[in-house]
């Protein structure tokens, strides 16, 4: 039964993590979420059964010694009641002590983990600024603070044995008084003393094992409060049968009255913010930082909460598809460039629903083909965890292949050429124009230059649209916003 109920237990938690809203991984460092499923799931498996089973293993013999001990010798049972309040308040002292310091390890194993888990994504930066003494000596200074509070914690178990021993000895010459008092015969006598010598020893585990348990069962409760948390919206109110396999196969949307805040006590992102994409379309978003332009982007793909209006694809308005389905039929080109560890081959088509010469065109479009090529196994080649084998350009231009390998008729681009050097900007900025030119591209721009040859251009400010008319009449415009924009690049 209690295997049943961890394994459901960290099924639960999986599907919770997996279906968890993104702003929930903004806001969780990530050695929390990793504690989660190590530290704390590990307890629940390897730890809670045994320390149940020990606790009534040790509780049950300490009863039958306490029993044996007061049929042997009767005048015991007077002094069992003040032996009981000081073995209750010794109990009770450590419990509370044990718990806040077994806390106290924890909380400091927390900032160890992260500490941990950051150095090693970042590995590379560190040796490029020659960093190495500070990290390596915060690691020292977190490992430090964690044994501290595992010294105490030692200290304590150690502090419980001595109380535990001093009661022991009490009923041990309790027992050997009162059986002179009680002239029982030497046979019981010595039973009763012999029980009375095992005692110590049961005393000392009912209490640890009852500070363990309440100490570990604050790992059921931290799972339940990743449990608790709210998911996404995956299933949506209207049938798959209903949405074209094609969908969306023009690419036209309409954005109505959109309203999108991050938590529902916080204040909207977005204000009712309209707008018309006619398909194939080439539309640029800009605006200063906190505009709302990549709240607009995470709206196309409900990852923020949208409480107000619509967003309209073909005909269908995004908030009633199933979340999957819906992100299945949109491509995105980030800032950062995303990489798995795995193949070219995997990264390009993780469904494997491609032929080889689709592969092979895409990365002729992203002019990666020369290079791969060349690479051990080409389409098989390995690719390191986040990519970290290929420069930022060449991972930007491998998800821009993703995206031609999809055929999605949407495409948006969130700050993608932010972090890449001209050259690459310039072949994706001419792969988008050709390659993409049926297709619907939403770019989001951190520089205007990028988006002067749009179609349509979005200026945004504090979650409005400001300015929305082709670069040309807003350039023409010596007061729009977008003409300051231009003018400061220049």
């Amino acid at each position: 039964m209690g295997l049943t109920a961890a394994k459901n237990l960290y099924h639960d938690l999986l599907n919770k993590i997996i279906l968890g809203p993104i702003r929930f991984f903004d806001m969780t460092p990530l050695g929390l979420i990793l504690n989660r499923f190590s530290a704390d799931t590990n307890i629940i498996d390897q730890h809670i059964p045994p320390t149940v089973e020990s606790l009534s293993r040790s509780t049950l013999l300490c009863l039958s010694a306490v029993g044996m001990i007061s049929y042997t010798t009767h005048y015991f049972l007077l002094a069992l009641l003040p032996l009981g309040v000081a073995f209750y308040f010794i109990q009770k002292y450590f419990r509370v002590a044990s718990k806040d310091l077994q806390e106290l390890d924890d909380s400091t194993q927390l900032p160890l983990l992260c500490h941990f888990s950051e150095t090693t994504e970042g590995l590379t930066t560190i040796r490029a600024f020659r960093h190495e003494p500070r990290f390596k000596q915060r690691m020292l200074e977190l490992t430090d603070t964690n044994n501290i509070a595992y010294l105490f914690l030692s200290a304590a178990n150690r502090w419980l044995e001595v109380r535990t021993d001093y009661v022991g000895a009490f009923i041990v010459l309790t027992a050997a008084v009162a059986s002179i008092s009680d002239r029982s015969s030497s046979g019981l006598v010595g039973l009763g003393l012999l029980y009375a010598l095992t005692i110590t020893n049961y005393l000392n585990w009912v209490v640890r094992n009852l500070a363990d348990l309440e100490v570990q069962m604050g790992a059921v409760k931290k799972v339940n409060s990743f449990l608790n948390m709210e998911s996404e919206n995956y299933e949506g109110t209207i049938d798959i049968s209903q949405v074209p396999k094609d969908w969306p196969q023009e690419g036209e949307i309409k954005i109505e009255n959109l309203c999108v805040r991050y938590e529902n006590n916080l204040k909207p992102v977005l204000k009712h913010v309209k707008a018309y994409i006619k398909p194939g379309q080439k539309v640029g978003i800009c605006g200063r930082t906190g505009s709302g332009k990549s709240s607009l982007s995470l709206a196309f793909f409900r990852m923020v909460d949208i409480f107000d209006g619509r967003i309209i694809i073909d005909g269908i308005d995004i908030a009633k598809l199933p979340l999957d389905l819906l992100r299945s039929r949109l491509s995105i080109i980030l800032q950062d460039p995303i990489l798995f560890s795995g193949s070219i081959r995997f990264n390009l088509d993780p469904e494997c629903k491609c032929t080889d010469d689709t592969l092979w065109e895409a990365l002729e479009i992203a002019q990666l083909k020369n290079m791969v090529k060349v690479l051990p196994g080409g389409l098989d080649a390995v690719v390191t965890e986040g990519g970290e084998n290929f420069s930022v350009g060449q991972r930007q231009l491998f998800c821009l292949a993703r995206a031609f390998v999809r055929k999605s008729s949407i495409l948006i681009m969130d700050e993608a050429t932010a972090s890449i050097d001209m050259a690459t900007e310039n072949i994706l900025q001419k792969v988008v124009m050709t390659s993409f030119a049926d297709r619907t591209v939403v770019t989001i721009a951190h520089r205007v230059h990028t988006i002067l040859t749009a179609d349509m251009v979005i200026v945004m400010k504090r979650g409005v649209i400001l300015e929305n008319d082709t670069p040309e009449n807003l350039l023409a415009q010596e007061d729009s916003i977008f003409a300051s924009f231009v003018r400061a690049d220049n």
